[in-house]
């Protein structure tokens, strides 16, 4: 029988229809959700700004990190549920949401790290006549009401990157997860909660209708708005924020790979497998096109195909699945549409290009697809890898940065000074060298640039972006 979630909104009720939760693999009900209408929505913002205004009420910084240390308790003596649940859920495989769940863990810590460290600085005072008998210093205070939006394809550690920074600053949350993955999302709320975190300071809902979502969202009392999602829904969200409020926007990329002709291809292969296919392509900086010098592009292209028929496709929550399905059904026949056109426009295909079922898709290699086609200018999202042949390193530089998108990116060579020309000529916040663009740890910047992006991501950034730093100037004759 489907699980039932009420609304986190401490004292609201609704007379909105509920939301059916529906398992991608099989499409199997999992759970129903109420819905926020608009008297929610106002409930839920008036608690949260309530509590930001009354500074009385604020949670000092020991209750903070008390409630922080004991949601990561919590989640690690549930870290095997947790982890099945976000694999039903969200397709991702399980193996690979045991990591999300240790990461969530993990990033907790980075920010009880981080709050113990975090400091104001002094400014010089003294040095001119108008500074004379002055001393300044600033401290960090919360920004405000925090807004977070999510996406599916993390259903657990995503909330977490949004609502502990917020947490830790002292921020009240509302937290709006995807409307396919939002039991993860509430099952972090409902942690935090029994930490010691009161309702009113993390509420989680969703909506039906979009209009009572961007209503929420652009509310003069938003302080920050924290999105993960589509760029064209980011971009449009952040046109209509009130005067005031800041945001994070954390888009896609078509995150490019170049390999040089002295590439260790043993080496790279099984990185670029893994950062290609992980969670069937579904993330944000999944390896999508692959650049690879004439000299050793069709072994390299070969030997990605024989590695992407051994992967297993199925059901997330099976132990052995490496690649799980597609979030929606619509975005199966999507995949497929972008994957014929780039055949019928002359693409090689070399493995993969059919439906397995309504939920799930082959791995997939195109060999030199035309750069006009959707799967060379847009993002996938799907399990299908591109790969270029080039002959100067500089023209597969000029291609990989030819899209308005720019996110993480990755050079594989032996050659120091080619992995240093292609970190200073790629567009891209970061470059990995010999390792695949999916990279990450959660106390390192990550950042969208151009259409991928606004702000940086990471555990400290994003606390940083939740705070103010509030100066204080003393006269005194003492100074």
């Amino acid at each position: 029988m489907p699980d039932y979630y009420p609304l986190m909104v401490p004292g609201a009720e609704t007379e909105d229809k509920p939301l059916d939760v529906y398992a991608p693999y099989d499409n199997s009900h999992i759970a129903t959700m109420q819905t926020a209408d608009r008297g929610v929505i106002e409930k839920a913002l008036t608690t949260a700004y309530g509590l930001y205004r009354s500074r009385d009420l604020w949670l000092p910084p020991v209750q903070r990190i008390s409630i922080l240390e004991k949601t990561a308790a919590i989640i690690s003596e549930s870290a095997e549920n947790l982890a099945v649940e976000a694999a039903r859920e969200g397709g991702k495989p399980l193996i690979d949401s045991r990591v999300e769940v240790a990461r969530a863990i993990d990033g907790i810590k980075i920010c009880i790290e981080t709050l113990r460290t975090q400091r104001g600085e002094e400014i010089p005072m003294n040095l001119n006549a108008a500074s004379v008998n002055r001393l300044a210093f600033t401290r960090h205070e919360p920004i405000g009401v925090v807004i977070a939006v999510s996406a599916f394809n993390h259903p657990f550690n995503l909330i977490a990157h949004q609502v502990v920074p917020a947490v830790a600053v002292g921020c009240p949350a509302i937290v709006k997860p995807a409307k396919a993955t939002p039991i993860s999302c509430y099952n972090f709320v409902k942690i935090l909660h029994e930490a010691g975190l009161p309702e009113e300071w993390c509420q989680a809902l969703t909506t039906s209708d979009r209009e009572i979502a961007i209503e929420l969202i652009t509310d003069e009392r938003v302080g920050f708005f924290s999105f993960i999602g589509e760029a064209k829904v980011g971009w449009m969200l952040r046109s209509r924020l009130a005067p005031g409020t800041r945001c994070a926007l954390e888009h896609g990329g078509v995150a490019p790979v170049i390999l040089a002709e002295d590439a260790d291809l043993d080496d790279a292969l099984p990185l670029l497998t893994k950062g290609g296919f992980y969670h069937a392509g579904q993330v944000c900086v999944s390896v999508q096109r692959i650049f690879v010098h004439d000299s050793i592009a069709r072994d390299f292209a070969g030997r990605l195909v024989e590695n992407a028929k051994k992967l297993k496709i199925g059901d997330p929550t099976k132990p052995d699945t490496e690649v799980g399905p597609i979030i929606r059904h619509s975005d199966v026949n999507r995949i497929k549409e972008w994957v014929d056109e780039a055949v019928e426009s002359g693409a090689e295909l070399l493995c993969g290009g059919n439906k397995i079922s309504d939920s799930c898709y082959e791995c997939t290699v195109l060999y030199n697809p035309p750069k006009d086609v959707k799967v060379s200018t847009l993002e996938i999202f799907g399990p299908v890898v591109c790969v270029y042949s080039y002959s100067d390193i500089d023209d597969a530089i000029a291609q990989a940065n030819a899209l308005p998108f720019a996110f993480q990116a990755a050079v594989f060579t032996r050659n120091l000074n080619t992995a240093l020309r292609a970190y200073a000529r790629l567009d891209a916040s970061a470059v990995m060298i010999n390792d695949h663009t999916a990279f990450r740890v959660d106390w390192m910047p990550f950042a969208g640039l151009k259409h991928s992006g606004k702000g940086i991501g990471g555990m400290p950034y994003t606390m940083k972006d939740m705070q103010i730093e509030k100066m204080m100037v003393v006269r005194s004759k003492e100074l």
